[in-house]
C-alpha cells in the first residue's frame, strides 16, 4: 500500500496568507488615500533640518498622483482585488462542486501570479522614484513595496506549478508590460528630464508665456533637502522676500528654490493684483525693484543665488543645491 504524499504546509495556508498581506495593504492605502482626500499629514518622524517629513515628501511629490488620482487609491483597489482572488474559491463548497472550485482555483492563481508580479515591477519602480529621484523615504510606501513583494513571493512558493517554462515567460511579459507603463504615465511628471546643466546643476526653466493675475506662473521644479533647509532658515531668521506675480526675476528666484521649499518663504507680494498683496509693507521696506530681499534689517535687490543667501542669512546646512540661474 502506497503512502499519500503529505502537502506542504504553505500550499494548505497559501491562499489565507495572500489574504492577510493583501489585508495589510489595503490597510495602509486605505490610510494613505485617507490623508490624499483631507490633506492630512503622515504620522511620521519630521526631519528638523527642514520641518517636513520625508513621507509627506513623496506624497505631495507629482509621482502620486496618476490622472488626477491618488497613487494609493490605485494601491487599494489592487490589494482588494488580490483578497479577493486569493479567498474566492474558500467560498466554494469542495464537496458538492468539486470542479468548479478546481477550475476557480486554476484561474485566481494565474491572476494572482499576474497581479502580484505586476504590482511588485510597479513598487520597485516607485521605490527607486522616491529614493533617488525625489531624495526621501516613506516609509508606508516602504511598506507597501513589501506587501507587494510578498505577495509575489508566496504566490511563487505557494502551490506546485506544473509548467514553469510557460510562468517564466508569463512574468517577463507581465513585468515588461508594466514597466513600459508606468514609465509612460510618468513621461511627463519629471520636469527636468530634457533641462541643460551647468558645472552639475540644473539650468532653471524659463516662463514660455505671459504672466496672469493674480497667480502668475507655476513653479515647476522640485526641491532637495538643501533647499528646503535653506528656506526653513531664512523664514526662521524673519528673512522676507518682495516680488510681484508678473515679475520674471521673482519667478527665476522661485524656480531656484523648488516648489516645495518656496512654500516655506516669507513671501510679500506687492502688486495690488497679487495674491494677499502687502503694498504697505511692501513701500515700508523701501522696495524699489523686484525681486528683493530682507535680511537682518537689509535689503538686497534682484535674484539671489542660492549659495548667496545662505551666505547672508548665516546658513550652515547643506550647500548642495539643485538649480542654477541661465547663464
Amino acid at each position: 500500500m502506497s503512502r499519500r504524499r503529505s502537502i506542504p504546509w504553505i500550499y494548505r495556508y497559501s491562499r489565507f496568507i495572500l489574504g492577510g498581506i493583501a489585508l495589510i495593504g489595503i490597510l495602509i492605502t486605505t490610510y494613505l488615500t485617507f490623508l490624499a482626500f483631507t490633506g492630512g499629514k503622515a504620522a511620521c518622524p519630521i526631519d528638523q533640518a527642514t520641518g517636513i517629513s520625508s513621507c509627506d515628501r513623496v506624497l505631495s511629490s507629482a509621482y502620486a498622483k496618476i490622472f488626477g488620482l491618488p497613487l494609493s487609491l490605485y494601491g487599494l483597489v489592487a490589494y482588494i482585488t488580490m483578497a479577493v482572488l486569493a479567498l474566492s474559491p474558500n467560498a466554494i463548497n469542495p464537496e458538492t462542486d468539486k470542479p468548479l472550485r478546481k477550475q476557480v482555483e486554476e484561474v485566481t492563481w494565474l491572476l494572482l501570479f499576474i497581479g502580484s508580479t505586476g504590482m511588485a515591477v510597479f513598487s520597485a519602480y516607485l521605490i527607486y522614484t522616491s529614493l533617488v529621484v525625489i531624495g526621501a523615504e516613506c516609509y508606508y510606501c516602504i511598506g507597501s513595496a513589501l506587501c507587494s513583494l510578498a505577495l509575489f513571493i508566496v504566490t511563487l512558493l505557494g502551490r506546485e506549478w506544473e509548467e514553469l517554462g510557460q510562468l517564466v515567460f508569463t512574468g517577463i511579459i507581465v513585468a515588461t508590460v508594466t514597466l513600459v507603463g508606468v514609465l509612460g504615465v510618468y513621461a511627463s511628471v519629471n520636469p527636468d528630464r530634457h533641462l541643460a546643466t551647468v558645472e552639475g546643476k540644473i539650468v532653471i526653466p524659463q516662463p514660455t508665456e505671459n504672466a496672469k493675475p493674480p497667480k502668475g506662473w507655476d513653479i515647476t521644479t522640485t526641491s532637495k533637502e538643501a533647499e528646503l533647509a535653506l528656506a526653513k532658515q531664512l523664514s526662521a531668521s524673519g528673512a522676507k522676500m518682495y516680488g510681484a506675480f508678473w515679475c520674471p526675476h521673482c519667478y527665476d528666484q522661485k524656480q531656484l528654490f523648488g516648489k516645495e521649499a518656496f512654500e516655506l518663504i516669507n513671501y510679500v507680494e506687492c502688486d495690488p493684483q497679487g495674491i494677499n498683496p502687502k503694498q504697505e509693507l511692501c513701500q515700508k521696506a523701501g522696495v524699489t525693484g523686484f525681486p528683493s530681499w530682507e535680511i537682518k534689517g537689509k535689503l538686497y535687490p534682484g535674484t539671489q543665488k542660492l549659495d548667496k543667501l545662505a551666505e547672508l542669512s548665516g546658513y550652515k546646512g547643506s550647500t548642495d543645491f539643485k538649480y542654477t540661474l541661465p547663464q
